[in-house]
């Protein structure tokens, strides 16, 4: 026969035995496509609903800026009407128009209206705001009733977009009731918007100026460029010649999308990130299932061996098979997660519970670049899965496979023992590293590098839990305890997916719970009073006011609040500016560390004259706010910014943007502003909360205000809400987790499936020296009892290091806050029995397979 004939023989043979074996080994092979499917899916489906939101949200703010290239607004408060007529008039500038923005309550009824539908009111000059912003101008229904062509001119009109109709109930020739500045105001809905994101509202300029107390006083300008010239000749033009006063911007248009998306930007990478682990944990689950598969056809390699297949092509036949594992889970993933996507957009939003985009209804971007980098990876984790079962079939030595001596092959024993603690000390070096570009990367890949060095440092687990270990009298205990001793290697693969899916499990379990018990003792701090009061609508309380309400029955003391927001970088979202009564001791502030002491030698009296802040870690993280800085705050526009020290730094879960704390003494003489928008107040003992509440509502009535403006809460409320976000913030977290564990536990199964059925003959050859089936079972469970326990201990151990790089680096450089670890001992410990019982169970259930009634038989082959 020639060559060529041989070989077709051979190529035939070949192509009928795969095909055979994938259809006898389906039901495995289908558990293996499943783990990439999983795993490809949520990754997928992540990607997709983060693009979604992003893209929807993005095209909310320019539809809102529509073809503005710049705004000019103040870091802090308004700008005069009168810097208007100066910027339109400029050479540079096409069009400008003044625009009023705010966040008020609607409702539908006369009552109550605290409890109404959040409104993004603005005001426009429609006359020049047209060719700007095209969506946010009203189309008149002039056929409803009261609404003419002059209503869009009228001071007590309001056009709403589709979100705010629906949402409100209404349509155009009905009346809403909306709290702004303070005073409920009637205002008839006189048209629609197309502007599409959250509710909406339009009113005339003029009108929105007189209802919210700001006659005089705009919010921002929008800019366009004259054609042929750019926004850094404007702004050299405009600082050149002084037309910007002190604390007065000019910025992008398009920066508020950039500030979400940079602000979300760590929430997203990291539910990526979390997805990518069951992906991760399904390649171990590959490479259990293909491990049994190799296994149980270990001497039909051999056999194709002695027939002319060489060593390479028995590895390629391998990596073949898992790259098929990978494309058919990655293509039905991808189909998959762009299911989930669609339904998780369509039922929630693109919210995924972090907060960053609610009010937004985005539709479904798919994109083939995307479909692609996922389906690669996971057509790479299926054959790095695949890779040393691969390298097992291609090492093997056909002759002694033949006779069942060489089942072990390749699967671990010429490691290197220094890989594994090598990468356990790369993981330390690289926790240390700073973030790139706002993302912990280096922390990433420290995880990695833990979990690949901690597998690879099972043997040597195995061996220090089980070396020292008394021997047992009974000779099936002492030959389990025996095996798991001496072929430790073997442990790496049927504990490789339990371990890293446990360390994750266990990582992610008290990260959790470190960040919300340390949430809740941050409450505890920060929601000293027996009862909180908020403004809403812009409303705000004069300082004599507070004089009047802290003499309502029941109250036995008041304190008044002023929060704003404060521009320091164009680039960042706006920081929460905090002005509040502060005691020597700080007490009302959750501090870090202990506050900044001056060095000796430094002029005291001029450091006690100086403007002393509280910042948040968030300040420290991204604008390097540390204790002794001195920062420039740019409070009253026309006036240079005010040079304040940073005095202490106190932890803050509520502002991710950042929060500067400032006596209220020195708020009030720098900005001149006395006005109060939150208040927390102490009650008598012998007070009821719902009388306390009707009367100072009732004396804010008599005040002018609108008593119905202003929110209660009770600190019990607070709490409850505040963690109800946050459990709803991580139950895709939960999830999964939940998905990681079951991957792993399915590459247990696998693996001691795989191990068992390839000792056939040794348990054939125990039945001869006189081992009953029952004991051979014993020794099988044994070995899963010692080896799942060690796997469980070490997976723990491994996972507590994990949650330290989580909760030590890589929280506090995504979300520059920190918070103390807190171990969660009942549950770890119901997640490693669990994983011991598992891993008990199937070595038992396997054990039952392979001695079946031919297990005798199976030593004649040898024969």
């Amino acid at each position: 026969m020639t060559l060529p004939s041989l070989w077709s023989v051979l190529w035939s043979l070949l192509r009928q035995f795969s095909l055979a074996e994938w259809r006898h080994h389906a039901p495995r092979h289908a558990t293996a496509v499943l783990a990439v499917l999983l795993g490809v899916a949520l990754a997928f489906s992540v990607h997709l609903i983060n693009a979604s939101a992003l893209s929807a949200f993005g095209a909310a703010v320019r539809a809102v800026n529509g073809q503005a290239d710049a705004r000019v607004q103040a870091a802090h408060g308004t700008v005069a009407e009168s810097l208007y007529a100066a910027l339109a008039a400029h050479p540079l500038v096409a069009r400008a128009s003044p625009v009023i923005e705010t966040t008020v309550r609607a409702s539908t009824g006369t009552g109550t209206a605290s409890a109404g539908l959040p409104l993004r009111l603005i005001g426009l000059d429609t006359l020049v705001a047209a060719p700007l912003a095209p969506e946010l101008i009203p189309r008149l229904d002039t056929n409803a009733p009261g609404v003419d062509r002059l209503s869009l001119f009228a001071t007590d009109t309001v056009s709403l977009n589709a979100a705010a109709l629906q949402a409100l109930g209404v349509q155009p020739g009905q009346r809403i009731t909306v709290q702004a500045g303070g005073q409920r105001v009637r205002l008839l809905v006189a048209g629609r918007l197309t502007v599409g994101g959250e509710p909406t509202g339009v009113m005339d300029i003029a009108g929105a100026q007189d209802r919210l107390g700001l006659v005089g006083r705009l919010h921002r300008i929008d800019l366009q460029v004259v054609e042929g010239r750019s926004l850094a000749d404007l702004a050299q033009s405009l600082s050149r010649e002084g037309l910007l006063p002190q604390g007065v911007r000019l910025q992008s248009a398009q920066d508020d999308a950039q500030r979400v998306s940079n602000m979300s930007r760590a929430y997203r990478v990291n539910l990526t990130v979390l997805a990518l682990v069951a992906l991760f944990t399904g390649g171990f689950l590959v490479f259990s299932i293909l491990s049994l598969s190799v296994a149980k056809r270990l001497q039909q390699f051999a056999l194709l061996g002695v027939l002319g297949l060489s060593a390479r092509e028995r590895l390629a036949l391998v990596l073949a098979e898992s790259a098929v594992v990978g494309v058919v889970g990655s293509a039905l993933g991808l189909a998959l997660g762009t299911g989930l996507a669609a339904a998780a957009l369509r039922l929630l939003g693109g919210d995924l519970g972090g907060g960053y985009f609610t009010g937004v209804a985005p539709s479904l971007q798919w994109s083939w670049w995307a479909a692609g980098v996922y389906g690669a990876l996971g057509v790479a984790a299926a054959m790095a899965g695949g890779w040393l079962p691969a390298r097992q079939a291609q090492h093997m030595a056909p002759a002694q496979a033949l006779k069942g001596l060489q089942a072990d092959a390749g699967l671990g024993a010429g490691r290197r023992a220094w890989v594994g603690p090598g990468l356990l000390v790369l993981a330390g070096g690289l926790a240390l590293l700073p973030p790139v570009a706002g993302v912990p990367l280096w922390a990433y890949l420290s995880v990695a590098a833990l979990l690949m060095g901690g597998i690879a440092c099972v043997p040597a687990a195995v061996q220090a839990a089980l070396g020292r270990w008394p021997a047992p009298r009974s000779a099936p205990a002492l030959l389990a305890l025996e095996r798991a001793r001496r072929l430790r290697h073997t442990a790496t693969i049927a504990m490789a997916g339990v371990v890293a899916s446990l360390s994750l499990a266990v990582a992610l379990t008290v990260m959790v719970a470190s960040f919300r018990d340390s949430v809740s003792t941050w409450l505890d701090v920060v929601l000293p009073a027996d009862l909180y009061a908020r403004l809403a609508g812009g409303a705000s309380l004069p300082p004599e006011g507070l004089a009047t309400l802290s003499q309502v029955p029941g109250v036995a003391r008041l304190q008044g609040v002023r929060v704003s927001e404060l521009q320091l970088d164009p680039r960042q979202p706006p920081v929460a500016l905090i002005s509040r009564p502060l005691d020597a001791d700080l007490k009302a502030l959750p501090l870090v560390s202990a506050p900044w002491t001056p060095p000796k030698e430094a002029d005291e009296s001029r450091i006690n004259n100086e403007v002393g802040i509280h910042v948040s870690e968030a300040m420290v993280a991204l604008y390097g706010a540390r204790p002794g800085q001195v920062l420039a705050l740019p409070l009253v526009p026309g006036q240079p910014p005010v040079a304040a020290r940073v005095r202490s730094v106190w932890r803050d879960y509520a502002r991710q943007q950042g929060a500067i704390v400032m006596d209220e003494r020195d708020y009030q003489r720098l900005t001149g502003d006395r006005q109060l928008n939150d208040l927390a107040l102490w009650l008598q003992p012998e007070a009821r909360t719902g009388d306390v509440q009707a009367a100072l509502r009732h004396r804010l009535s008599q005040a002018g205000l609108d008593g119905n403006a202003v929110e209660f809460a009770e600190p019990r409320t607070i709490r409850e809400i505040t963690l109800k976000i946050f459990d709803r913030s991580f139950a895709v977290t939960y999830w999964l987790q939940a998905v990681a564990i079951g991957i792993g536990l399915f590459g247990t199964a696998a693996s001691f499936s795989a191990q068992v059925l390839a000792r056939r003959k040794e348990f054939g050859l125990l039945s001869h020296l006189g081992f009953t089936r029952r004991q051979v079972l014993g020794i099988v469970a044994g070995e899963g009892l010692a080896l799942s326990a060690v796997g469980a201990a070490w997976g723990v151990v491994l996972g507590l290091a994990v949650s330290v790089v989580l909760v030590h680096v890589v929280n506090p450089q995504s979300f520059h806050w920190t918070m103390e670890m807190m171990v969660p001992a009942g549950r770890l410990l119901a997640l490693a029995l669990a994983v011991v019982a598992a891993g008990t169970l199937t070595a038992w259930l396997s054990g039952r397979q392979a001695t079946g009634p031919d297990v005798v038989r199976a030593v004649k082959e040898d024969w």
